[in-house]
């Protein structure tokens, strides 16, 4: 196995894998002040670099599309959106049968930290 070199600026995708392989390789041993630890702090910048510039990762482009996105990543259920709507209107909601209303986006703005501007982008209703 080659070992990527942390001063190798990363071009393509088979050095990304190898830098990531190599920040593996590390990992455990790794000490701050150290040689290998100033690699790892190298590596780690040139992969944060790298998927900066080219990993897309697609958004949700409706408000409830995002909703749904955030509630997945925090593990959320419909239950567990009862302190700002009944269970059957929260599932209204999230199959767009109903729209946001004012409170409903102020409470997703709070609890879920999504952005004002996003959660008041119009979106068509079933």
């Amino acid at each position: 196995m080659m070992t990527y070199p942390a001063t190798k600026p990363i071009h393509c995708e088979q050095d990304y894998h190898e830098a990531l392989s190599r920040l593996e390789k590390i990992f455990s041993t790794a000490q701050k002040g150290t040689p290998e630890g100033d690699e790892f702090e190298l590596l780690s910048l040139l992969i944060s670099d790298w998927e900066k510039r080219n990993i897309v990762i697609e958004r949700p482009r409706d408000p409830i599309g995002l909703i749904r996105y955030a509630m997945e990543s925090r593990g959320m259920r419909v239950a567990d959106l009862a302190p700002v709507m009944p269970r059957n209107r929260a599932s209204e909601i999230l199959n767009k049968k109903r729209p946001l209303t004012l409170g409903m986006i102020r409470w997703f703005h709070e609890n879920l930290h999504l952005s004002l501007e996003s959660l008041t982008q119009p979106y068509p209703l079933a």
